[in-house]
């Protein structure tokens, strides 16, 4: 159903069931002849957004990823409809509308019209922040989750106490602004909201009232206290008809609003009022509605998802790739510290492997070398640990990106790993270029180059290695665990700590996997061989 915004309110909605079974169509479809999670989307308690990003690079990050997919097809139809019945149409929805189908800068008209409608356009270039930085408010926050879906081409929302922690004013605003959009285009909202106030409940269209897992009232909301009335329960003037309709199934705070007082009041159990329902004029009309089978030839080709994602993989890559760039650009005070730590490292190790003090007069001297290539291996496989944290903050944001088919997670795993690539260059180049000669490795230019490149693949092992561990871990606490415990098994088992001989059997799988093995055996060649 479109042009059609629904408040839903629960109340112990959990039920024992011992099978379930049917099917399940949207305008005469099964689910299986579109993409369910394009045409539709649930927006979450959950406000999780990149911090370092402002609301317009959300937004826009947002739009390029979705795309305008299906609102080409959808202006094409509303300008003919238009033309046949001479209507004049809204000048802001006419922008709005021409501005998703346009080339070229049409997310950024998207974005900007979206910010418009959810009052977001007075913190637009204000960076999103969490807990740490200062950034937008809680209730910009909320509009801002629910502005990443109105610019995609979901037809249909699903939101879930999307007042949690905010204010009745702020919520008032949000649904105000929800029904606007959902009546400006002809979509569908379905919210679930805990305790609205009274002129919140008056914005909505249509109420569902769920108990006990079974659907007490479902129609317009103007109807739904004539429902209880005609049961013999009556709303006071004064009382909110949200906390009423909570309230008159629970068998606590039932009684008072009976308002048969010829007949003794007897509780009215949910399974009772459920019955009832069938027998109301709405209930009668909503079941007639359901038994009439939907006729898909009315349906417009435009209104259904048939693609995983919103546009062709290349643009979901280069959107990817400059989001990601942009995430590193703001984080650059991270990258610059790893650098300058490392060099203040490579500096110390500089002059306590002083080449002066290196001799090459026996193996004893060869082992003060091989510790000197130990070190450095250690340094550029500790240096890979900050990846985890890096990537803890960034994935919820990547998993609800995800699930609302925003991009595939190889979209997310290319670029990072082309991202990472400088920075490797950079670290394992820098501690070549300090140490190397001063040391007093093979003053080889071959051997210097074979150095540099194992510490490079080294560097990156790394960071594969931690993302794993982060991504594993999915927590801060569980991560650095996983990571500690990989750093181990690396270390002590990768043939310097103790020798291949002395690893017991059942831990020799350990000196196979380790990537320190293979970087200190390949170091050792390119320098002593």
């Amino acid at each position: 159903r479109e042009d059609h915004l629904a408040f839903s309110t629960c109340r112990s909605t959990w039920s024992w069931t011992k099978e379930m079974s049917g099917s399940i169509t949207y305008n005469g479809h099964h689910l299986n002849e579109f993409v369910p999670q394009r045409t539709s989307a649930y927006v979450s308690q959950q406000d999780w957004h990149a911090s370092e990003m402002t609301v317009r690079e959300t937004l826009e990050f947002a739009g390029r990823c979705q795309g305008v997919g299906i609102k080409y097809d959808m202006l094409v139809e509303l300008l003919r409809r238009e033309k046949n019945a001479g209507i004049k149409p809204d000048e802001d929805l006419d922008v709005f509308m021409k501005a998703l189908a346009l080339e070229g800068r049409q997310t950024s008209l998207v974005a900007e019209y979206v910010m418009k409608i959810l009052g977001l356009d007075i913190c637009a270039d204000t960076i999103v922040g969490d807990e740490m930085v200062k950034g937008i408010s809680g209730g910009q926050k909320k509009r801002l989750t629910t502005g990443e879906l109105l610019v995609g081409s979901a037809r249909v929302l699903f939101m879930d106490e999307i007042s949690t922690g905010l204010d009745s004013a702020t919520t008032y605003q949000i649904i105000k602004y929800l029904r606007d959009s959902t009546h400006a285009l002809d979509g569908t909202t379905i919210i679930s909201l805990l305790q609205p106030a009274p002129e919140t409940y008056e914005l909505f269209d249509d109420v569902i009232l769920i108990s006990e897992g079974q659907i007490v009232y479902q129609g317009p909301r103007e109807y739904a206290a004539d429902f209880f009335a005609a049961m013999g329960f009556r709303c006071p003037e004064r009382k909110n008809v949200a906390d009423f309709l909570q309230e008159v199934l629970s068998k606590k705070d039932q009684q008072q609003y009976w308002c048969q007082y010829d007949y003794p009041y007897q509780f009215v159990s949910v399974t009772k009022f459920a019955e009832a329902f069938k027998t109301f004029v709405i209930g009668k009309r909503l079941h007639e509605d359901l038994d009439r089978p939907y006729n898909r030839k009315h349906n417009h080709p435009a209104a259904l998802s048939t693609s995983n994602y919103g546009v062709k993989r290349l643009e979901i890559l280069k959107s990817n790739f400059q989001w990601q760039r942009l995430l590193m650009k703001r984080n650059s005070f991270i990258y610059v510290f790893k650098f300058i730590q490392l060099l203040l490292v490579a500096l110390i190790t500089m002059t306590v492997f002083f080449r002066t003090t290196m001799h090459h007069d026996s193996v004893d001297d060869g082992i003060i070398y091989l510790g000197a290539l130990y070190f450095a291996i250690v340094m550029i496989l500790f240096n890979g640990f900050t990846e985890v944290s890096m990537l803890v903050a960034k994935l919820p944001v990547l998993y609800k990106h995800r699930d609302l088919h925003f991009y595939p997670p190889w979209a997310f795993t290319l670029p990072s790993w082309l991202l990472s690539i400088p920075t490797s260059l950079i670290e394992s180049g820098m501690w070549t270029l300090v140490t190397y000669y001063v040391v007093g490795y093979d003053p080889q230019f071959t051997r210097f180059l074979g150095q540099f490149l194992l510490l490079f693949f080294l560097h990156q092992t790394s960071l594969a290695l931690f993302r794993v561990m982060a991504s594993l871990g999915r927590n801060m606490i569980v991560a650095n665990t996983f990571g500690s415990f990989a750093l181990l098994v690396v270390m002590i088992l990768g043939g310097f700590i103790i020798t291949k001989e002395s690893i017991p059997v059942w831990w020799i799988w350990g000196y196979w996997i380790s990537p320190m093995m293979y970087a200190q055996n390949a170091i050792s060649v390119n320098e002593f061989h």
